[in-house]
């Protein structure tokens, strides 16, 4: 390989001149150029947006991916250039068991019935986290990932360059200082009676050289001054760019937000569905001003995991013609009627329902046109709409 020897040595000359003005400052025995203060304002607000950038872009990381091994996983196939494989979410996995587990147990339990209803709702949930994900990646993600990688080592390039050019003007500044003081000494007039005539040839001789050293150190100093006006001027533009750079991130961050409103809006329909589905409504406690499960120091382990919040009113739910059903003139079939015990404490939202408690025995049976969810049930003297998720069919 052929190297340029000259230059290299000229290479190595500058990098150790560079070191001695570096270490001399930071031993205080050297004078550097100071910036404006408007100019160490932008580099202050410039390391503050990177610093905060990459605080904001981990954590966001975090959010859409908790695992930290899915997250160095999916950081190597971006660093190969590989596609990052598609992976089931959290919810679409919990779906797939609910669903494995209903199949198994008996998918026409009221247990299995829920379990199918409840692996539909999760699936659609993951869905939603899916599309969130990638949508937060492109709009939010993406563009804070290109700053750091792309505009910052721009800025953090032309810095350091602007750094060199100042360790070379400030030691141009002190080679001119010394030759100066250098040349102030040789053209001091020596004393005749101490002194030879021969020195006096000396003197002017060395009189001489350090004026040609001024003259090219101030020649040395006119380069550097340019060069580091330049240097300023273009680190300087680029500063005033992080501006731009807010108002890029103000709209991601915009889209970002909107993007996770659509998200938690999308999981509150699929919920709000699931409840209906369920006969579980939020809110609809009728009859009574207690909360429907009770503080865990009041009740016994048992009856606070038997006991479940109220369940929808039946004129909500029931077919138009059943809403006006009389209840005193129902009378159970012939044949039909079926033992049922209650898994959960059911509060009744009307007069047309019949209060449960969870694990009592009670009569059930169906009406012709009925809401296959709901059932006639009794107990004593009292009857009325029960919902079948709070029933295990006995008989």
């Amino acid at each position: 390989m052929d190297f340029n020897m000259k230059k290299l040595a000229s290479d190595a000359g500058i990098f150790f001149t560079r070191a001695v003005q570096f270490t001399e400052e930071k031993f205080g025995q050297a004078e550097r150029t100071e910036l404006d203060a408007h100019f160490e304002n932008l580099l202050a607000r410039a390391d503050s947006t990177k610093n905060w950038t990459e605080k904001i872009l981990r954590q966001t990381e975090v959010l859409l991916q908790p695992n930290p091994s899915a997250r160095v996983e999916e950081f190597l196939y971006e660093k190969l250039d590989r596609k990052v494989p598609s992976r089931v979410t959290n919810g679409e996995l919990l779906a797939q068991y609910m669903a494995e587990a209903a199949s198994e147990l008996g998918p026409t339990t009221p247990y299995g019935k829920t379990l199918i209803k409840v692996a539909e709702a999760e699936k659609r949930l993951g869905a939603a986290e899916r599309d969130f994900i990638h949508t937060a990646s492109i709009n939010f993600l993406t563009p804070l990932r290109n700053f750091l990688e792309g505009d910052w080592k721009t800025i953090s390039k032309e810095r350091r360059l602007l750094q060199n050019r100042r360790l070379d003007l400030d030691a141009c500044k002190a080679r001119l200082k010394k030759a100066k003081a250098a040349e102030a000494k040789a053209t001091t007039v020596p004393d005749f009676q101490e002194t030879r005539p021969r020195n006096y040839i000396l003197s002017a001789s060395a009189s001489a050289l350090w004026n040609d050293e001024v003259d090219k150190a101030e020649q040395e100093l006119r380069v550097a001054q340019t060069e580091f006006d330049r240097q300023a001027e273009v680190t300087r533009l680029l500063l005033e760019g992080i501006s731009s750079t807010h108002v890029n991130h103000l709209r991601c961050l915009h889209e970002f937000v909107e993007s996770q409103t659509t998200y938690y809006a999308q999981c509150y329909r699929h919920m709000l569905d699931l409840q209906k589905q369920l006969g579980r409504f939020p809110g609809t406690f009728v009859g009574t001003t207690e909360p429907a499960s009770p503080p865990l120091s009041s009740t016994s382990p048992t009856t606070a995991a038997a006991t479940m919040p109220v369940g929808p009113s039946v004129a909500g739910l029931a077919p138009p013609g059943e809403a006006a059903l009389c209840l005193e003139e129902v009378t159970p079939p012939a044949s039909g009627t079926r033992k049922a015990r209650v898994l959960y404490d059911y509060e009744a939202a009307d007069s047309s329902e019949l209060a449960l408690l969870a694990d009592e025995l009670i009569t059930v049976y169906s009406l012709p046109g009925m809401d296959p969810d709901w059932l006639i049930g009794e107990r004593g003297n009292k009857k009325g709409k029960v919902p079948v998720t709070y029933l295990e069919l006995l008989s």
